[in-house]
């Protein structure tokens, strides 16, 4: 196998951390609503944590696509 080729592969394959990171974040957001809906009171309470969650979620995402393309250009 040549380097380009294993270059392309460890890209698709830190890549998949972008997969895992919207996944977390679609999860955040639903269950913030759910949690906001049930209890509406509570949910300005809960918007910080929906924050920092979707903050730290995101950035993981972004780190993983920072890896991919780290492997593929560097």
């Amino acid at each position: 196998m040549d380097l380009a080729s294993a270059k392309m592969i460890g890209a698709g394959i830190a890549a998949i951390g972008m997969g895992g990171a919207a996944i977390g974040v679609g999860l955040i957001f639903a269950n913030f609503l759910n949690g906001a809906l049930r209890n509406p009171g509570a949910a300005p309470k809960l918007f910080g944590n929906l924050m920092l969650g979707f903050a730290v979620t995101e950035a993981l995402g972004i780190f993983a696509l920072l890896i991919a393309l780290l492997i593929l250009f560097v």
